[in-house]
């Protein structure tokens, strides 16, 4: 088993081939990548790969990468992706205290369902309020002559936050 620099990658009949240099820089090998399933993920150039040979003398197969970023704890899962250059443009972090972070860690996702009835509740009880209480009031004018009175409606809400709801992420 060796580290060697990957130099590029690339996906052939679905399969990612990673080339890579080996002893020196006329070195250069190209092996199938081999993963954990269900995981697809696509190194960036000069990561440090684990190369090895297989029981049979003509395959051999990059099966790990020299990970330079671990921030997990103990207990804890950690995803991430980097642009080109290997700098990390996003995360998702299943934490030991029981949290997950996605993306950071400055706001906090809702539970629409919840937050819906809340919000509805309130917008029926302000349109309540506009048709039962404030549109019934009247003012007196200052005009000369008999009184008259100035009636000022209300505009009942038809606020609606079903837009903010994300159908392809679920949560408790």
């Amino acid at each position: 088993m060796q580290v060697v620099k990957v130099i590029s990658t690339s996906l052939k009949s679905a399969k990612r081939l990673i080339k890579f240099l080996r002893y020196g820089r006329t070195d250069v090998k190209e092996n199938m990548e081999c993963s954990p399933y269900g995981l697809d993920s696509n190194p960036v150039k000069d990561t440090s790969a684990v190369y090895t040979q297989t029981t049979s003398a003509s395959q051999s197969v990059i099966i790990g990468y020299v990970n330079t970023m671990q921030k997990a704890d103990v207990g804890e899962f950690r995803t991430f992706a980097t642009n080109a250059n290997g700098v990390e443009v996003f995360y998702t972090w299943m934490k030991a205290d029981g949290t997950m972070e996605i993306g950071g860690d400055s706001d906090n996702m809702v539970r629409f369902s919840p937050l819906e009835a809340e919000f509805n509740k309130l917008r029926d009880d302000f349109n309540n309020f506009i048709n039962t209480k404030y549109n019934l009031h009247t003012h007196p004018t200052a005009a000369p002559g008999p009184p008259s009175v100035t009636v000022t409606v209300g505009t009942p809400s038809t606020a609606d936050i079903s837009g903010a709801k994300i159908d392809e992420i679920k949560t408790l």
